[in-house]
């Protein structure tokens, strides 16, 4: 199974890498994944067409139709994977932290964003990751999983 996952696009108008990048690594993707800061409902909409496309509220999700879509937090059953998504809060330095603390025991992964740094660590136990950011720095991740749960990230410069 593989997981594409993205935070911090901040994009209003598409831009046109996106086909591209969608086309290559995040349609062909089993989930998708976005981690907040999608900035707008036109970049919300085009990534609805994945057929599982998972996304939470960033700090800089301020649009009204957004807002009433998403959620802060969520966890989701992916493949033998129970995975947290969470924008993150608070100082930088601390976010990953923060974020396993605010999701507790039953994670097997947790995705978050906000830094703008990529991250692929084990905080208290729970395996992190942070894609960097796919608007400013065309960053992003993709997770491997095998039927046992082993996970694999690699990260991918899309431009």
């Amino acid at each position: 199974m593989k997981i594409a996952v993205i935070s911090d696009t901040h994009m209003g108008d598409l831009p046109g890498w996106l086909d591209r990048v969608y086309e290559q690594w995040l349609g062909p993707a089993d989930v998708l994944i976005h981690c907040g800061d999608i900035t707008s409902f036109q970049t919300w909409s085009y990534f609805m067409r994945h057929d599982r496309f998972i996304c939470v509220r960033g700090n800089c999700d301020w649009d009204p139709n957004l807002v009433g879509q998403l959620e802060p937090m969520v966890t989701a059953s992916v493949g033998p994977l129970t995975v947290g998504v969470a924008h993150g809060w608070g100082a930088r330095s601390l976010v990953p932290v923060t974020v396993v603390q605010a999701f507790g025991p039953g994670c097997d992964l947790i995705c978050y964003g906000h830094t703008h740094c990529r991250d692929w660590s084990l905080v208290e136990g729970v395996r992190v990751v942070n894609p960097g950011s796919l608007g400013e720095v065309g960053s992003m991740a993709e997770i491997t999983v095998s039927d046992q749960g082993d996970m694999d990230c690699r990260f991918i410069d899309v431009f």
